[in-house]
C-alpha cells in the first residue's frame, strides 16, 4: 500500500510538471519505476497505459483553457504514434540487463537536455504565429515517439524544446498540443509493449496508482501553464532527472562504482544542481523585471500590443 500511495503521488507531481512544461511525466515516471528496480519494458509499459487515461484528461483541459493547436496534434501525433509502436517492440525484444542501462543512459541524455535547456535559454521567443510544416513535424513526431517508447519518457523533452526553439507557436500552445498528441503516442507504445511483453508482465496495481496521481493533477497543471515559471521548473526538473539516472548508471554492471565514487558524484551533480536552479529563478526574477506592460498573457507568451 506504501508503494501504491508513493507512485500515486508521483504521478501527481510529474503530471503537474507535465502539463504545466509539456514534458517529464514519462521520463520522471519511468526513473522511479528503474530505481526500484522494474525491467526497463515493464517500467515504461506501465507509465505508457497510465498516459492513455493522463494524456486523455490533460488534453481534454488544456483544450478548455484554449491550449490546443489541432493542426500542430494531428501532424506530429500520427507519426509519432507510428514511432512509438517501433519503439515499442524494440525495447521488448532487449533483455533487463541490456534494456536498464540504455534506458537510463537515454534518460540521463534528455535529463541534461533539459536542465541546460532551460536554465540556459529559458523559453525562446519571437516568430509566433508563422506556420509549422508537416515536413519538420512528420519526422519529429516519428523521432520523438520512438525515443519515447524506448526511453520511458521522451515525447516531451524532444517535441516541446523542437517546437519552443522554432519560435512560431505560443508556449502554452505548445505544451498543450504536445500533452494532448501525447494520448495517440501513449495508446500505440502501450499496444506495442502488450504484444512484446505481454499483459502478465505488468503491474496494473501501479498503473492504477499513476493513473491515480495524474488524472487528479492533469487540469490543475492545464491551468498553472499560465502561472509557473517554466524556466525554474525545467531546470528543477532536469536536475531530478539527470540525479536518478546516474544513480542508475553508477551501480549497473556497466560501471558498478565505489560507494566513494558514487557519493562523490552525487555531490557534484547536487551542487550543479542547485547553482541551475538558482540561476533560473535569478533569471525569471531579471526577466519579471524588464517584463514591459501588457506581457502578462502567460509565461513565455509575447506582449500584449497597448495604445
Amino acid at each position: 500500500m506504501r508503494k501504491l500511495l508513493l507512485l500515486a503521488l508521483v504521478g501527481l507531481g510529474a503530471q503537474l510538471v507535465d502539463g504545466s512544461l509539456g514534458m517529464a511525466y514519462g521520463v520522471t515516471s519511468t526513473t522511479l519505476l528503474l530505481a526500484i528496480n522494474t525491467s526497463a519494458a515493464s517500467a515504461s509499459a506501465t507509465v505508457h497505459l497510465a498516459e492513455i487515461g493522463t494524456t486523455l484528461v490533460s488534453g481534454a483541459a488544456h483544450w478548455r483553457f484554449g491550449n490546443v493547436d489541432w493542426t500542430v496534434v494531428r501532424r506530429i501525433g500520427v507519426p509519432g504514434a507510428l514511432g512509438a509502436f517501433a519503439g515499442a517492440t524494440f525495447l521488448s525484444s532487449l533483455s533487463t540487463a541490456t534494456a536498464a542501462p540504455i534506458m537510463s543512459l537515454i534518460l540521463l541524455t534528455l535529463g541534461v537536455y533539459v536542465l541546460i535547456r532551460f536554465t540556459v535559454s529559458g523559453l525562446p521567443r519571437g516568430r509566433v504565429g508563422l506556420p509549422l510544416r508537416k515536413r519538420f513535424l512528420g519526422p519529429l513526431g516519428l523521432v520523438a515517439g520512438f525515443v519515447d517508447a524506448t526511453g520511458g519518457g521522451g515525447w516531451g523533452p524532444v517535441g516541446t524544446p523542437a517546437i519552443l526553439a522554432s519560435g512560431r507557436l505560443e508556449p502554452r500552445r505548445v505544451i498543450g498540443s504536445i500533452d494532448t498528441s501525447d494520448f495517440l503516442v501513449a495508446i500505440a507504445a502501450s499496444a506495442g509493449f502488450l504484444v512484446g511483453i505481454g499483459s502478465e508482465n505488468i503491474n496494473f496495481g501501479w498503473v492504477g496508482a499513476l493513473l491515480l496521481g495524474g488524472m487528479i493533477a492533469a487540469p490543475i497543471a492545464a491551468w498553472l501553464v499560465r502561472m509557473v515559471p517554466p524556466r525554474v521548473l525545467g531546470s528543477a526538473v532536469g536536475g531530478v532527472i539527470v540525479l536518478t539516472n546516474v544513480r542508475t548508471l553508477l551501480l549497473s554492471d556497466w560501471v558498478d562504482a565505489s560507494t566513494g565514487v558514487r557519493y562523490a558524484g552525487y555531490l557534484v551533480i547536487a551542487a550543479a544542481w542547485a547553482a541551475a536552479v538558482a540561476w533560473s529563478v535569478r533569471q525569471h526574477l531579471a526577466d519579471r523585471t524588464v517584463e514591459p506592460v501588457g506581457a502578462g498573457d502567460g509565461p513565455g507568451e509575447p506582449a500584449t500590443a497597448t495604445s
